[in-house]
């Protein structure tokens, strides 16, 4: 008989918390305890995700209530600034069970794990709070740690990203007829995001975020200086050589599309260019932000805690 473990989400009305009742009803270890959301409080959850095939219904759980559940881990899908409560919340029950928290709260918590596995797992050491990393963080960290030892200051990073990054909360950022025909810059000095890779990598990042028409789906552009010059196939080679061996992580010549990477759940690097002097590297990485930028890496670190493997129940 396998072993299973009990998943319960908290923030399931929205895209990243549709996106995990997918892959835990997909999971061969994994089975939802419940989903709380206020919104769809009594209705199906098989009315609103289809791959969902059981009878759970949504739940409106508040911080204090969510303990009496007895969940092997809990997923926080809220926005930022929300988690504390319910984590409190968790911890008075008495016991200690797995938090995975997607928003940005514990970020910069050294008490809590950042789980971007494919550089971080080194630091796994049994850690039962774990801090999923932002979506955009993760493109920008993907496209700049092959080359942090030949860096020659700070990088910048010129972000795109669809609508469904903004959520469900209504505002110009999700706002379809305000997005068409358009891209709308945002928050172009001190996002979290740029500040939390700055955190993550130690070398300054200038982060320049976009909003676009389209739903899903993220690129990064990535204009590294370097302190000595390179080739370009000692570039790339670096790439290769870094993300050996992950199954989530491709590395192409050309520079990616999101529209190729938009509903899939691994990352594309790639349209590495030179200047003639090689001191300045451009680098594009791509990523479904609901999906690796969220969902899929929330899965990832799920799967590292319990002792599975890293890509159980991760269609690839």
């Amino acid at each position: 008989m396998s072993v299973r473990k009990s998943i319960g989400i908290v923030g399931a009305r929205g895209h990243t918390g549709a996106e995990l009742i997918r892959l835990i009803a997909g999971h061969p270890h994994f089975e939802l305890a419940f989903v709380s959301s206020r919104e769809l409080d009594g209705q199906p959850v098989s009315a609103h995700v289809s791959e969902y095939r059981g009878d759970l219904r949504y739940s409106n759980f508040a911080p204090q209530q969510l303990a009496e559940h007895g969940a092997d881990a809990y997923v926080l899908a809220l926005p930022n600034g929300r988690a504390a409560d319910f984590v409190a919340g968790i911890a008075a029950g008495g016991q200690d069970p797995v938090i995975v928290d997607l928003s940005a709260d514990y970020r910069f918590d050294d008490g809590w794990y950042y789980g971007l596995p494919e550089l971080t797992r080194g630091r796994y050491a049994g850690q039962k709070r774990i801090s999923n990393p932002g979506c955009y963080a993760s493109a920008m960290q993907f496209a700049i740690a092959p080359m942090l030892d030949a860096l020659a200051g700070p990088v910048q990073c010129f972000g795109v990203s669809g609508y469904s990054g903004a959520g469900t909360t209504p505002s110009d950022k999700n706002d379809v007829d305000k997005l068409r025909d358009n891209l709308m810059p945002y928050s172009l000095i001190g996002h979290i995001h740029e500040r939390e890779v700055t955190r993550q990598l130690g070398v300054p990042v200038e982060f320049l975020p976009h909003v676009a028409p389209h739903f899903r789906g993220l690129t990064i552009t990535a204009n590294l200086h370097l302190k000595t010059p390179l080739t370009l196939d000692g570039a790339k080679q670096r790439y290769l050589e870094r993300y050996a061996g992950e199954p989530l992580l491709r590395i192409v010549d050309s520079a990616p599309w999101v529209s190729h990477i938009a509903g899939k759940h691994g990352v594309e690097v790639g349209g590495f260019t030179l200047s003639e002097d090689g001191r300045r590297l451009v680098v594009v990485a791509t990523l479904d932000n609901l999906l690796k930028g969220a969902a899929t890496q929330a899965m990832q670190n799920l799967n590292l805690v319990f002792g599975f493997p890293e890509t159980a129940g991760i269609p690839l």
